[in-house]
């Protein structure tokens, strides 16, 4: 950015127009090839548990072949004499499972005492190898064995007992799920719609910190914006929303047409599932009743779409746009026809704005970096004219412009002036008989400290700048002589931009996500505020309608989910990536980006305990449903688990789940909170006996029929259906069962939240598919009374209220039938310990 450190006034500027250079894409090939080192660690850890689990159910099946066949037992000790050298040099490579370890030295030595055997003890190896087989080979040995040890009762002998399970597929890795007992015929289940459906019903947050002009106020009273792929329209004096959903992508632009009714709306590619770059397009649409008019420009823009205009002096007829590809193609569209009249190359450098003439139409102005560009529109051509700095400093930005009552455009720059621009006479004495008319400042205004980010004309021609370093909304007289002046709060960032309600009142966009409404007088208050960064923490009061967010920015916001206001919020040394509130609901549990987690009392807002297991980012808090423990997973691969008392404000450590060959995705609590389900990072599900003192319950099939308090774990049997074919484990990023466990919400990579009936879990089982996020969505939760489901965007900054309603006649506009399939295999026997 030409040495420049400014960062709110220069880093946005260029945000746009950013690719992904050698450095990332090394470093997604990096990440790649970590996945796959976890992944053949973790089957190995598998396969090492497979053979202790063998190990030890082979003296009682060496008792009872006794019992059984004598013959067969003379093999079998041959087998075992010379199975028992291979369990030693098995048993040395045990510290293998969680691949925390290493037994290379043991494995060497091992390798040697092999090679030394003679030829007659590997045959005899051979021998004994096929003789451990034999309860497998020899049907009427097995049955009459299997009936033996089913008289026995013993925990080995479960442990061999048939039951159907279902092999699931991620990345080629086996996931066996044993089937409950309840269901007596998997096949024949059937795979419904969910009965309830999803409305949009609230949106929380502003995109302001890499967007301008992009907040204008209707003669309904609404103020309209967007962030992720909805343009809003908020009603603040009767607090209701009404949102426009047609955009399938981040909405990155608004113009409102001269009748003050009609809206353009432009928004960026985006990519599909298969990384493919979508095309980009324009909506015109009616703000009374939300129908799209015209749909502009699919095909023509590249990437994205970076700034709108209506044309002024002829009621609106044509719509200028400039679209994010590297030359910056201007068009002029008649938008009301679709028909593009002309389209030139702007310029390789960022534009920022673009308009028409007040007075005329064939006259355009268009400003960004280091540039003022004046076009002239003439027989379907453009040409363009570049305003002439001279004496005065060239600005790295140009960042926005007005018209004032006269015709004279100013504009406001990074350097912190406004310029007022003139048409000046051609220099024949000069430049010779073939000089042109040239465009050159006529005035400098000193304005900021900093860039001016925002300008405004009032109707009495008084105007409006809003500063970014000093973030101050200064009014000027026609002349630019300044009237009055206030300074927004540092937590709100800078101004963004700057719309009027009635001459006096105003609203005020900053670049910390916050919309402001407020006077001179009496000074500006938050009436839409948001997070500025990735998030990914999210949770629900157990009883009232409250949610609490954090992420990244390190903000903890508390939201009130029936006032759709931010009730609290606080910020912390570093980014919150999870957290949980306590059955009680007195306190929140917050887990941080460095192993740190903090409980915060709702009442104070204070944090009431700071802790620490572990030195990697957590990724779950979870209380047991009485609230007497707390589950902390963390990214190191354990599950601490801490004993909490005097209401969640005292927390002992219990023990710690060792086990897992990944780090801790999510987890659960069964309903009587003695056990834990878990997922990890190599899609592995591992049972926990707490209650015990946090053992690895290593036969999984007895988990089987165990009731959970909660569902958010992505891979179990209920939950098998939600997995598109072909996913890759990362697919989706969360999913929530309903308090109600009718339904299971599922938070997409791709921007999308699903609604499937629960449980689900079968193939190609439908759901309802709704839109609204520009990004991954990281997190989503139900109510206390399912009455609501939240959905957060991760890179979007977004939070979505979705009404959760029974079925009614007709679908949702954003909602479309999906149909999701993995990959399956049946099997009669399950393998224990998987």
């Amino acid at each position: 950015m030409d040495g420049s450190t400014n960062s709110l006034d220069d880093v946005s500027a260029e945000s746009s127009t950013e690719f992904p250079d050698r450095l990332s894409l090394m470093e997604v090939r990096l990440q790649a090839q970590e996945d796959e080192i976890t992944l053949l660690k973790s089957s190995l850890a598998d396969a090492l548990r497979k053979l202790r689990l063998h190990d030890q159910q082979i003296p009682l099946l060496k008792q009872q072949l006794i019992a059984v066949n004598p013959a067969a037992a003379r093999v079998l000790n041959q087998s075992w004499n010379v199975d028992g050298f291979s369990k030693s040099c098995r048993l040395s490579t045990s510290s293998l499972d969680g691949f925390h370890h290493s037994s290379n030295r043991v494995r060497r030595n091992s390798e040697k005492s092999r090679d030394s055997q003679d030829k007659t003890k590997q045959r005899l190896s051979k021998k004994a190898a096929s003789s451990t087989n034999l309860l497998t080979r020899s049907p009427s040995l097995e049955s009459r064995a299997k009936d033996l040890i089913s008289s026995t009762g013993s925990q080995g002998s479960r442990r061999g007992t048939q039951s159907q399970s279902i092999k699931m597929f991620i990345r080629g890795r086996p996931i066996t799920m044993y089937i409950p007992s309840n269901i007596l015929n998997y096949e024949e289940l059937k795979m419904d719609l969910p009965s309830q459906k999803l409305d949009l019903d609230w949106v929380y947050g502003y995109r302001g910190r890499d967007c301008r002009a992009n907040l204008y106020l209707l003669p309904s009273g609404e103020a309209v914006y967007f962030i992720a792929c909805v343009v809003v329209l908020y009603h603040f004096n009767s607090q209701t929303q009404r949102h426009y959903q047609k955009h399938t992508d981040c909405v990155r632009c608004l113009a409102i047409h001269p009748d003050k009714v009609r809206v353009a709306s432009g928004q960026t590619a985006g990519v599909d599932k298969d990384g493919k770059p979508l095309q980009p397009f324009v909506h015109i649409w009616d703000s009374k009743t939300l129908v799209t008019l015209q749909k502009i420009g699919l095909g023509t823009f590249e990437r994205g779409v970076g700034a709108l205009a209506f044309s002024s002096s002829d009621g609106g007829t044509f719509l200028c746009v400039i679209d994010d590809s590297n030359e910056h193609m201007l068009s002029v569209w008649d938008w009301n026809k679709n028909i593009k009249h002309t389209e030139v190359k702007s310029t390789n450098e960022a534009v920022l704005a673009v308009d028409f003439s007040l007075t005329d139409t064939n006259n355009i102005i268009s400003c960004g970096k280091s540039h003022v560009y004046f076009w002239t529109m003439s027989a379907g051509t453009l040409t363009k004219k570049q305003g002439i700095f001279g004496k005065y400093k060239k600005p790295k930005f140009v960042l926005c412009f007005v018209f004032s009552l006269t015709g004279d455009v100013l504009t406001g720059d990074s350097e912190g002036n406004i310029l007022t621009w003139g048409k000046s006479a051609a220099d024949i004495k000069t430049l010779g008989k073939g000089a042109k008319e040239t465009f050159q400042i006529m005035k400098q205004t000193r304005a900021h400290e900093g860039s001016v980010f925002a300008m405004c004309v009032l109707q009495g021609g008084a105007i409006l700048s809003g500063g970014g370093k000093d973030r101050k909304i200064i009014r000027w007289s026609a002349d630019l002589a300044p009237e009055r002046e206030c300074e927004i709060s540092e937590k709100f960032g800078a101004v963004r931009t700057i719309a009027d309600v009635d001459g006096e009142e105003l609203l005020v966009g900053t670049t910390r996500n916050a919309i402001l409404r407020g006077t001179f007088s009496d000074g500006f208050v938050a009436i839409v505020q948001g997070h500025v960064d990735e998030m990914w923490g999210l949770a629900t009061h157990p009883t009232q309608n409250i949610f609490l967010s954090c992420g990244n920015d390190r903000q903890v916001c508390v939201w009130n989910a029936e006032d759709h206001k931010l009730d609290w919020c606080t910020t912390l040394e570093e980014s919150g990536l999870c957290a949980d509130f306590s059955p009680n609901g007195a306190v929140v549990s917050v887990g941080l980006s460095t192993g740190r987690w903090v409980v915060l009392d709702l009442q104070t807002k204070e944090v009431v305990l700071d802790l620490i297991d572990g030195n990697e980012q957590l990724s779950v808090m979870r209380y047991s449903p009485d609230g007497s423990f707390l589950a902390v997973g963390s990214h190191d691969n354990f599950i601490y688990i801490y004993s909490v008392t005097e209401g969640g404000r005292r927390y002992t450590r219990f023990g710690k789940c060792t086990g897992h060959s990944s780090f801790i995705t999510h987890l659960d609590w069964s309903k009587d909170g003695k056990y834990i389900m878990s997922n990890s990072g190599d899609y592995e599900i591992l049972y926990w006996d707490v209650a015990s003192g946090c053992k690895l319950l290593r036969n999984r099939f007895e988990s089987k029929d165990r009731e959970w308090a909660s569902y958010t774990c992505v891979l179990g049997f209920h939950v098998m259906g939600v997995w598109l074919e072909g996913s890759d484990g990362t697919d989706i990023n969360a999913l929530c069962r309903s308090h109600s466990e009718r339904m299971v919400a599922v938070a997409d990579d791709f921007c999308k939240v699903h609604l499937f009936q629960y449980p689900c879990p079968k193939p190609k089982a439908p759901s309802y598919k709704y839109e609204g996020h520009g990004s991954h969505v990281t997190n989503v939760r139900f109510t206390h009374n399912d009455s609501h489901l939240l959905s957060m965007g991760g890179k979007d900054t977004c939070i979505l209220q979705w009404r959760v309603k029974g079925t009614g006649i007709g679908d949702h506009p954003k909602e479309h039938l999906a149909s999701s399939s993995s990959l399956y295999s049946s099997s009669s026997s399950p393998e224990n310990g998987t």
